[in-house]
């Protein structure tokens, strides 16, 4: 028997069918991935099947004693205690006991000495769990509480948004009902957390019930996969990759099937026209197989069009975009970036891998030269023009419309030298014209990543900066912005913890391995992670009697090897450039063609001035740099 039926639901909003007569089976132990695009219904059908809302028709039934839990994609109100409260709050009474014996345990190891009180009151809390059979369940609680990275004895009101996400989460996972649902469980974790869910949901004994954007853990995870398409529930009983081979044949068999529709429909139209009598009963019968195809053609819902973005690529940078040596940064008693040397040149796309709170951010910040590195020295290329995507979306003011958001008080915003009314601009991100006078603070997670992404293409950038970009977004939309930035012709600085995203995405990873020590590595997150899994045990320090300083290492990375490789060949066209250029203003005859190209070469004369100084500095560095580590080499040999 099914642990939940789903018969003729109906769900709709000011006329419009979010869920138009459907029906649907969860089976025990099921792993259900829900797709569909941003605003199709899969949090409410969520909600039907949690019971926290009623449908307009039809019914939902669930079988005796089951048990649910969901973890929603916002954070409710109302929300208040501490985090072990939170989390242990749908144990019932255990959950209550476990709460108590670890706020007793804090208070006896903040307190000056034994206290005999409180040691009573641990040890008479620790009888009930035994009678209660408490302390698998204390175990587990500990273990996500740990695993989440979550602060057991903190206010959930002081908390940040990611890590009361993560409470919340933690709440869902130990409470083990027979159906848990995750509303984009992966958001605002990192990779190492979620490698640790993906484990956690896959050996899960009760049933899961899913909506994420990733990729990965869907691919991992899914056993099947309920699609909410225009209204409707599509059942695909099959793994990921083989749900999006069915998809694409049903998309064409689909299309194919209306083009025929629509021929015999405009076939029969003209006949209607042509003025035949139709009296007779033949002509009537016609007549009415028509005005049934007119009424199909009415009902039939179009496929939802796609978010149309297109990047502003501004000016082409110089060959370097920048270079650090060297840097260090720290906050009082924790180090964020240590020793980091490293180039990023144009078209590199470069993602940025590590904990929350590791210092992701400020890195970016040291590397845009928004901050002041404490060691060392970072080097920015000429013509720099940058586009920076938060994942605070601070940039957003949500006091303000969706259109004032872009537009920024006028009726047009310009891309790629062209104007554009706003209202159509924002039809591009999926944004409604009734919609694009929403105030920003009434938007959805999805909708306000959408919103940021188009206030940012409006301005020209040869560097893109993206914080966190993939929060929120349906599959559809993300694999439009990998294309995107595949086709960018500038550079790409992505801090992510989308594993498909960065495979799918950057050249290269700079991996923060803690103690503020980043490692480069060649390639995405899968490449990362061979690289790592090959790395010889020899890497970890040996125990010595007395431990050395250790020296930085002196050998090229990859990147600068191919960099020194490319400097001769970029010296030598800088150099017939201006050589030329110089030529052209020595001539008499170019003055006769404006003031315009004058000032256009003069300006021209000293970009190639500041490019070829960078270049010449930048190869005097990798230069010594390859002596140095040469001679490092040599010296080992012998």
């Amino acid at each position: 028997m099914a642990l939940l039926s789903v018969k003729d639901v109906c769900v709709g909003y000011g006329g419009f069918m979010l869920l138009d007569g459907i029906d649907l089976n969860i089976e025990r132990h099921e792993r259900v991935c829900l797709l569909g695009r941003n605003g199709s219904g899969k949090t409410t059908l969520m909600k039907l099947i949690n019971g926290e809302m009623a449908p307009d028709s039809g019914s939902v039934s669930r079988s005796l004693g089951v048990a649910t839990a969901r973890l929603d994609q916002e954070i409710p109100a109302g929300v208040a205690g501490t985090v072990i409260d939170i989390v242990t709050s749908g144990l019932g009474a255990r959950g209550r006991l476990l709460a108590d014996y670890h706020h007793a345990g804090a208070l006896l190891a903040e307190a000056p000495g034994d206290d005999p009180r409180l040691m009573g009151r641990l040890e008479r809390l620790g009888r009930q769990l035994d009678a209660e059979n408490g302390w698998e369940v204390h175990r587990q609680v500990d273990l996500v509480i740990a695993r989440m990275g979550l602060p057991a004895e903190a206010g959930f009101a002081t908390l940040s948004t990611g890590l009361k996400r993560r409470t919340l989460l933690a709440r869902a996972l130990v409470s083990g009902p027979d159906i848990l649902m995750l509303d984009e469980p992966t958001n605002h974790l990192d990779i190492d957390a979620i490698a640790w869910l993906e484990n956690f949901l896959a050996a899960y004994a009760g049933t899961i019930v899913i909506v994420t954007h990733d990729r990965l853990l869907v691919q991992k995870l899914a056993s099947r996969i309920i699609e909410i398409d225009r209204g409707r529930l599509l059942d695909w009983q099959c793994d990921y990759p083989t749900f999006l081979k069915r998809k694409q044949e049903s998309l064409e068999n689909e299309e194919a099937q209306n083009r025929l529709f629509d021929k015999k429909l405009t076939v029969e139209e003209a006949w209607l026209r042509r003025g035949v009598k139709a009296r007779r009963t033949r002509d009537q019968g016609r007549v009415n197989m028509l005005l049934k195809m007119r009424a199909k053609r009415r009902l039939r819902q179009e496929q939802a069009g796609g978010v149309k973005m297109t990047l502003q690529e501004g000016r082409r940078s110089g060959n370097l975009v920048m270079a650090a040596e060297n840097l260090g940064y720290a906050v009082p008693g924790k180090p964020l970036v240590r020793d980091l040397t490293t180039v990023v040149l144009r078209q590199d796309r470069v993602g940025v891998i590590g904990p929350n709170g590791c210092g992701k951010t400020t890195l970016l910040r040291l590397l845009l030269g928004e901050l002041e590195p404490q060691q060392g020295r970072v080097r920015l290329g000429s013509n720099l023009e940058v586009t920076y995507f938060d994942q605070l979306r601070d940039q957003l003011d949500p006091e303000k419309t969706v259109f004032d958001n872009v537009a920024g008080g006028n009726d047009t915003v310009t891309v790629n030298g062209r104007p554009q009314h706003v209202v159509g601009y924002l039809q591009k991100f999926l944004f409604a014209p009734e919609r694009a006078r929403t105030r920003v603070k009434s938007l959805s997670g999805g909708e306000r990543c959408r919103l940021l992404l188009a206030r940012l293409f409006t301005r020209p950038a040869n560097v893109l900066v993206l914080d966190e970009p993939t929060n929120d977004l349906d599959i559809e939309t993300l694999e439009l912005l990998e294309e995107l930035l595949l086709e960018f012709k500038g550079t790409l600085l992505l801090v992510s913890h989308d594993r498909a995203f960065l495979n799918n995405v950057v050249t290269s990873t700079l991996v923060f391995g803690g103690d503020g020590r980043i490692e480069e590595y060649v390639g995405g997150y899968d490449d990362w992670l061979r690289q790592k899994q090959a790395a010889p045990a020899a890497d970890k320090p040996a125990a010595k009697p007395a431990a050395r300083p250790r020296t930085p290492a002196l050998k090229m990375s990859f990147r600068e090897e191919r960099e020194l490789e490319s400097l001769p060949a970029l010296l030598e066209k800088l150099e017939a450039e201006k050589k030329n250029l110089l030529s052209s203003l020595a001539d008499p005859a170019f003055y006769r063609g404006g003031s315009g190209d004058v000032a256009a070469a003069n300006s021209r004369l000293q970009e190639l001035e500041k490019e070829l100084h960078d270049a010449y500095g930048r190869w005097e560095f990798l230069e010594e740099r390859k002596a140095l580590a040469l001679a490092a080499a040599g010296k080992k040999a012998t």
